[in-house]
């Protein structure tokens, strides 16, 4: 499946979450819901998924977690926060180089429509592109 047909399908899913539980709920529950959206749509959703550090040539397992991995393609990192800041952006690329996928969504749920709490990131060799949702 084209990898924008399947960020469509995620924002769907979190979109449907997000119209059934509002904000204010904590990460893991929304975690959990859209896990389950994601899998009843036939997406493959691992979580969470380990990130190793790589510093030169070793691999440093230090509990980095990627909230939910689809199709082994698509990063997505989920929020509850009053506003994104850059740590959340530079926490996406950087689990997003390390696991090495070209594709992130930060998904913040804490937000009164959802279309305001999605970023989604494109990394294209050392250039990274930020697509802000706009439907």
């Amino acid at each position: 499946m084209e990898i924008n047909k399947i960020t469509e399908k995620i924002i769907g899913c979190a979109i449907e979450v997000h119209r059934h539980l509002g904000p204010g709920l904590s990460e893991s529950a929304y975690e959990e819901c859209l896990a389950y959206e994601l899998s009843s749509i036939g997406l493959k959703a691992e979580r969470p998924k380990p990130v190793p550090v790589i510093y030169k040539e070793i691999h440093l397992e230090c509990g980095y977690r990627i909230d939910i991995l689809v199709e082994d393609l698509v990063i997505i990192e989920l929020k509850t926060v009053e506003n994104f800041c850059p740590v959340h952006e530079a926490q996406i690329l950087t689990y997003m180089k390390f696991a090495q996928k070209k594709t992130g969504l930060l998904l913040n749920f804490n937000v009164t429509v959802l279309k305001n709490g999605i970023r989604r990131y494109k990394l294209k060799s050392k250039k990274i592109n930020l697509v802000l949702f706009d439907k």
